[in-house]
């Protein structure tokens, strides 16, 4: 497993003539974490979508690994090498922890067998090998987060697109999804870009981070610049007003 570059470039959608995303362009290069930030309703996950074969843009394009993929079904950017979680947690229901992850693995490996060591394995790396005989729509929130993780890694991607995996969990529970996605960006390579909101986990991943508001993007830089950028500060303190 190993990362490859993405690239939007002037990447525009509209829903039935209200603009969700305009003009945003940024660069993930191949082996790096960056995050995708910004108000609730900002037009992330409609980029997310974009990206992973959703949606078709209505301007601009996706390149992954060389290769302009905004268009494509999400089945062929699977194949791509992009995997992604979803913001809302939905396992296969009846089916077994390993049973889920399974799935995942046989996009890769047509063998079963094969399909079922590679899930296994991937479990035992995310702490969840002890439950992988119950059904999945039976595990606690921070479990059921954990085994969106591996099924997406089941896929074998060459990037990760993870959509606010850390939402809900306690601190305790998001360091240890920290060092396990800084274990596995250090370990494989893998490009992983995400969405969040939990700020802890953004400043102790992420190389960069890029903020939209409104679908268009507003700034880009390090966690630490981004944190001292008035622009940014003032999304996120209107919102609370608002609030």
């Amino acid at each position: 497993m190993t990362g490859a570059r993405l690239e939007l470039a002037g990447l525009g959608k509209n829903f039935r003539g209200l603009r969700a995303v305009h003009d945003v362009s940024f660069t993930v290069p191949s082996g790096a974490i960056h995050a995708l930030i910004g108000p609730n309703g900002a037009g992330k996950t409609t980029i997310f979508n974009m990206i992973a074969g959703v949606y078709r843009p209505d301007a601009g394009a996706v390149t992954f690994d060389g290769r302009v993929i905004s268009g494509l079904r999400p089945d062929q950017v699977c194949a791509a090498g992009v995997g992604r979680t979803f913001q809302l947690v939905k396992p296969f229901k009846g089916l077994s922890v390993l049973e889920n992850v399974t799935v995942g693995a046989l996009h890769r490996h047509r063998d079963l067998g094969e399909a079922r060591r590679n899930a296994e394995a991937i479990l035992a790396r995310l702490g969840l090998d002890d439950r992988r005989h119950r059904l999945a729509e039976s595990l606690t929130l921070p479990d059921r987060k954990r085994l969106e993780v591996a099924r997406a890694l089941a896929t074998e991607p060459k990037l990760l697109l993870l959509d606010e995996v850390m939402a809900g969990l306690r601190p305790t529970e998001v360091d240890v999804m920290v060092r396990f996605l800084r274990d596995l960006n250090a370990r494989t390579g893998l490009t992983i870009l995400l969405i969040e909101h939990v700020m802890r986990a953004v400043m102790a991943l992420a190389a960069e981070v890029v903020v939209v508001s409104y679908g268009e993007k507003i700034a880009q830089g390090s966690p630490q610049e981004i944190s001292r950028n008035q622009a940014v500060l003032d999304v996120y303190l209107g919102e609370e007003d608002a609030a």
